[in-house]
């Protein structure tokens, strides 16, 4: 079935209604107890017919998804309610495709399929896409495991912006640069479409003519534009995926703790500009020139993106071994994600770019 996105968090009691669960799984963070009574009273007004399972690491790991799953079949669950960010999005996400698998054998390595079950998403941030997206992340034994099904993509989506309202400022800041980033690297992905350039073109141009009032105002309609231009870019790199600044991006978050829409906000000038100065380097013209065209016009610019860098004050990783860190840097760096590019990168111009980043 098409995924179903509705905004307001009242949609829910039209949806439960429609689905009648038998028992519905509730996947949530900590962060649930600080969300508007609107969100919160999900909970409690149906708590006779939810199992609360919270778990789970921001970084989820393997077994805590193992364990969504004992605890869905233990209860006869026949449908996934996910209210929280990226992290408990992708949770969700895997329980729903794990949930009739055999549980003798590790999950990851069976055959993926649609297990039929519905799962709803209300997503808490504005920036991760998880809600309208084929992929999901855990850790299984120290190492990422990127689980990718057509099937995950939750069913129906609930777009509530008043969850925005509590959050701190540096993640408003960060989730949105991601949103903003996926949007950017989508227009130019090789992977790009007729589609996802719509979604892409929403997603940043909603974000240009709102970012200035939901960061410093706290307004509550440019949080609902928000909102839904994160949606947006989420739908934009189902399609195409993301590129080299996302790719770059990772072990900047894992070793110097900066948050993950941050880290790859402070890489995505760099390819940019390397894009842009090196088109003898170029392996597909298609994204790049309608990204120039079409960015002139909203308009976004390399400039632009650094001037905003410097006004939402991102700083840069501060390094105490910085040959060693830089080597690290490069080496992690996953080539799969490069291919998305439109621009040839080899390993000197990635270390060259981390050497400009890690101060």
């Amino acid at each position: 079935m098409a995924q179903i996105i509705k905004t307001g968090a009242e949609y829910f009691e039209t949806l439960f209604k429609e689905l009648n669960p038998k028992k519905m799984l509730f996947v949530c963070d900590e962060a649930f107890d600080f969300l508007p009574d609107k969100v919160k009273n999900i909970y409690f007004d149906h708590k006779d017919k939810l199992v609360l399972f919270n778990e789970f690491t921001p970084n989820p790991l393997y077994e805590q998804v193992c364990k969504g799953v004992d605890l869905y079949r233990e209860n006869g669950c026949d449908t996934i309610l996910a209210i929280g960010g990226g992290s408990t999005i992708d949770v969700a996400k895997c329980i729903k495709l794990y949930c009739k698998m055999d549980p003798k054998e590790n999950y990851l390595k069976q055959e993926y399929k649609d297990s039929g079950v519905p799962l709803i998403a209300i997503p808490t941030t504005a920036g991760t896409g998880s809600e309208s997206t084929r992929y999901a992340v855990i850790y299984f034994e120290g190492k990422k495991q990127s689980v990718t099904h057509e099937s995950i993509i939750p069913n129906y989506v609930i777009l509530e912006h008043s969850v925005l309202k509590t959050l701190p400022l540096r993640q408003k800041k960060a989730t949105m640069l991601d949103a903003l980033c996926q949007g950017i690297e989508s227009w130019w992905s090789v992977n790009s479409t007729d589609e996802s350039k719509v979604y892409s073109r929403k997603a940043v141009e909603m974000i240009v003519a709102n970012y200035k009032k939901y960061i410093f105002e706290n307004d509550d309609e440019a949080a609902n534009q928000i909102m839904i231009a994160a949606n947006y870019a989420g739908q934009a790199i189902n399609i195409t995926q993301t590129t080299a600044a996302h790719a770059m991006s990772y072990k900047i978050t894992s070793l110097f703790r900066i948050p993950h829409g941050a880290a790859v906000a402070i890489c995505l000038p760099e390819v940019w500009g390397y894009m842009l100065d090196h088109p003898e380097k170029c392996i597909d013209h298609r994204g790049i020139e309608y990204l120039s065209a079409t960015l002139k016009e909203i308009p976004v610019t390399l400039d632009w993106f650094k001037a905003l860098l410097v006004e939402l004050e991102m700083g840069y990783p501060e390094s105490t071994d910085r040959a060693t860190d830089i080597d690290t840097l490069t080496n992690s760096v996953n080539p799969v994600r490069l291919r998305n590019f439109p621009t040839e990168l080899t390993t000197e111009v990635l270390r060259s770019m981390y050497e400009r980043i890690v101060k």
